[in-house]
């Protein structure tokens, strides 16, 4: 003969099913910090690039200002 199922039953079976999807949910947020570590390197890589090569072009103006300057004899 079949058991009958009790409310406590489908209460144990709830609540597995539950701590199921909470074990796939939290998979899933380590998965999305790791993106996130992840683009946030590659974003901060490219922001040292660009930031690397204004210095460098803001270096060369002051350099051809200077010299501007000195063929014009201000300094």
């Amino acid at each position: 003969m079949a058991k009958k199922m009790t409310i406590e039953d489908l209460a144990v079976i709830t609540a597995n099913g539950f701590k199921s999807v909470d074990k796939r949910f939290e998979a899933m947020e380590e998965r999305i910090d790791g993106l996130e570590t992840g683009i946030n390197k590659r974003l901060d890589r490219i922001e040292n690039l660009l930031l690397r090569d204004h210095l460098n072009r803001i270096e060369r103006l002051e350099d051809t200002v200077l010299r501007l300057k000195v063929k014009a004899g201000i300094r």
